[in-house]
């Protein structure tokens, strides 16, 4: 029988029983029990001769504004998002430079950039892949687990690790061979209240937990909002939408540009013609294009997706609800062969006895097979096998034999779909407040249909490796870079000087699964060129002093410009197919700097259809195609007057240096009247400003507000 404790109950019982040093494991981003973890924080900084390790990743914390017209913004915008999402102790802690002595913090993931500047966050990051962390954390003698978990009255003997069972069902297992031998592990569990309740493999026997709280979480979930979509990343995704296989495997991560993939995919299913016709005008030619379109495809989507994804997104859930993610696969081997045979009807049921058989299914009918086939769904209970004959529900008696006409004939009205149907795999999820209350609408057998599971299962080929390469067919990996060298190296996770902005998480795994496969390919999107404080840099680059995926692994990238395939290439041939993708403004250095290398001939030219990569070029494909360019295609937390602000307060950033007087000053003066966007100015509380600097607030935002109101 679980027992269950209050927050103080339960500190008392992991100090009681784990003698030595505390080492707490806790899930990445959604599935950390914040309020209980910062109990134990506060209770261990009292105890200095109590170690206190804690090893996680993703530590969620609200936006951390800059003083001035950004914050301004941001602060109403997080009250209303966050509410009482309450913040981890540890995590402010550990930026300001305060951590006890006695505490230590490891993580092998940060929340993107949020700990760029922490000295001590940076020393203590474990660089790992995300499906080597299980083995990590166990070998470093984890022996505490806490995690956020969700309950369902219909399933009153389960938790589901619900966001988060991605290295929690892979670290389990080891940590159990570790009690076995006599070590103290303990297992935590908090109820929250609004996390969705998965099915399936992320269902545990509620006495899996040694501790339960009693007292259940009701403080907001931390979110992520959908961020704008730029002109640059609809391109990028209307791109690397041709890529797409139908009836094949995708797998896609958060951020901007994976919303940009998702509504070029949506617009590729439902406005079919719209979407081609930008296609052909977003083309530098019509055979680029059509190696696109040979690789994947253009048109709608009649066998439909299999997501597998290490994150389960607010686009894949999206691409669901639209019928595009719907293949289903299976986690038993001959099911998932008839489903691959296309022996199975769009229910999940056999279309007959003579696909099972065409598909390799036995036909002489073993009472093992029988039971097998009822166990799956596939036959109808009642059926029972006697002396070589089915005995059926009607009271007929067949052979045992699929191949006899008799028997094939007397089955149809007794075949049935699988029950086990999957459509999407994922790890952990994380979004915006739609994407939780979108899957607790749901119920349990519709939420049966995605799958939350462990990282290994995901992120591996190993272990059930003919059942994963069965259903990962025509897979597409799809992952974002920062930087790409001219050599095709990509760069995702840390600067040149060795500081971590993320983590390498598990871009790595997917990769190595785009060359494993014989159908998949690795998809990489990158913005080709940013804009800071008016300075403009390519992200295509000779070289660069970090990357996360080698050269030897290139594979396919995606540039507002076009799609680079660089498998199988030789140097010279990848050099000229990312010259062809990059922004025209860098063309010429990039060229000079390869053939100063002697990596290019001499005498090389870039073919002049490549030329003219220029943002103007993009936004007159826009302009005549507005309905593909949405700014946020999957929905908003912004008002329409935040969304202007942002729009504004972006842009400001991009153009400006913040320290240089002469330029702000003169685009206070070009901006306009404050009457011709008051509403926006109240939001912001500058409609009546107070001195000299919340004047010079009041103009900038002014003018920045007019800039893009006007682009």
């Amino acid at each position: 029988m679980q027992s269950m404790y209050s927050f103080d109950a339960a500190i008392e019982q992991v100090l009681d029983r784990i003698k030595g040093p505390i080492k707490l494991a806790l899930p990445l981003g959604l599935g950390k029990p914040n309020r209980w973890v910062n109990a134990l924080y506060q209770r261990c900084k009292q105890l200095p001769e109590r170690q206190l390790k804690i090893y996680t990743a993703l530590c969620l914390a609200r936006p951390q504004p800059e003083a001035g017209l950004q914050q301004l913004f941001v602060e109403p915008f997080l009250e209303r998002v966050f509410a009482d999402y309450p913040e981890l102790d540890f995590l402010s802690d550990l930026r300001h430079g305060t951590l006890p002595a006695n505490i230590s913090v490891e993580q092998f993931f940060m929340q993107p950039g949020s700990l760029l500047h922490c000295d001590v966050a940076q020393q203590s990051y474990i660089s790992s892949n995300y499906s080597h962390v299980a083995r990590d954390l166990n070998d470093h003698g984890v022996n505490l687990i806490a995690q956020l978990v969700a309950s369902d009255p219909q399933r009153p003997g389960h938790f589901s690790l619900s966001s988060n069972p991605d290295i929690t069902l892979d670290l389990m297992p080891l940590m159990e061979q570790r009690r076995a031998r006599g070590e103290p592990i303990i297992y935590l569990a908090h109820v929250h209240a609004d996390l969705p309740y998965m099915p399936g493999d992320a269902e545990v026997a509620r006495e899996v937990f040694d501790i339960h709280l009693q007292e259940d979480e009701h403080t907001t979930l931390f979110s992520t909002p959908n961020m704008p979509v730029s002109l640059q990343d609809h391109c990028i995704g209307l791109h690397a939408s041709t890529l797409v296989r139908d009836g094949g495997t995708l797998q896609i991560g958060i951020g901007s540009m994976g919303d940009a993939l998702t509504a070029a995919l949506l617009a590729r299913d439902a406005s079919n013609a719209a979407y081609n016709e930008v296609l052909q005008a977003l083309a530098v030619t019509p055979e680029t294009l059509a190696g696109s379109v040979a690789i994947g495809g253009s048109g709608g989507f009649e066998q439909g997706l299999y997501g597998c994804s290490e994150m389960f997104v607010n686009g894949l859930l999206k691409l669901a609800d639209a019928g595009i993610i719907r293949r289903a696969v299976y986690p038993d081997l001959v099911l998932q062969k008839l489903a691959s045979a296309d022996a199975l009807d769009d229910q999940g049921a056999p279309k007959s006895v003579q696909t099972m058989l065409d598909a390799g299914f036995c036909p002489n009918l073993t009472a093992d097979a029988l039971a097998h086939l009822q166990q799956h769904g596939l036959l109808a209970e009642g059926i029972t096998l006697q002396a070589g004959e089915l005995h059926l529900p009607d009271g007929n008696q067949v052979p045992a034999n699929l191949a006899d006409a008799a028997t094939q004939a007397a089955l149809a009205a007794y075949l049935r779909p699988a029950t086990a149907g999957v459509v999407l795999h994922g790890g952990f999820f994380l979004g915006p407040r739609s994407f939780y209350a979108r899957l607790n609408e749901l119920d349990l057998q519709q939420r049966r249909r995605y799958t939350m599971t462990g990282i290994c299962f995901i992120n591996e080929l190993y272990g059930e490796e003919q059942l994963k390469r069965l259903q990962r067919r025509d897979a597409r990996f799809i992952n974002t870079a920062f930087t790409m060298t001219l050599m095709g190296a990509a760069v995702s996770d840390q600067l040149e000087d060795g500081r971590v902005l993320s983590g390498v998480g598990g871009q790595y795994n997917f990769v190595v699964q785009g060359h494993a496969l014989h159908d998949a390919r690795s998809i990489l999107l990158l913005r080709s060129w940013r804009e800071s404080a008016g300075e403009v840099t390519s992200n295509i680059v000779w070289d660069y002093g970090h990357v996360t995926i080698p050269r030897h692994l290139r594979d396919m990238v995606v540039t507002e410009y076009g799609v680079a395939d660089l498998r199988g290439k030789n140097d010279a041939e990848v050099i000229a197919a990312l010259l062809a993708i990059s922004d025209s403004r860098f063309q010429p250095e990039l060229i000079e700097q390869a053939i100063k290398a002697g990596k290019l001939a001499k005498d090389f030219q870039l073919d002049e259809c490549y030329c003219n990569n220029t943002p103007e070029r993009l936004q007159a494909v826009r302009a005549g195609n507005a309905e593909l360019f949405e700014e946020y295609p999957l929905g908003s937390d912004f008002t329409p007057d935040e969304c202007d602000l942002l729009r504004a307060l972006n842009w400001l950033k991009s153009k400006f240096k913040l320290t240089e007087v002469f330029e702000l000053g003169k685009a206070a003066l070009d901006a306009p009247e404050p009457a011709a966007f008051m509403t926006h100015l109240q939001r912001m509380n500058l409609a009546q400003p107070q001195g000299l600097t919340e004047g010079l607030y009041q103009r900038l935002l002014l003018a920045g507000l007019q800039a893009t109101a006007e682009a």
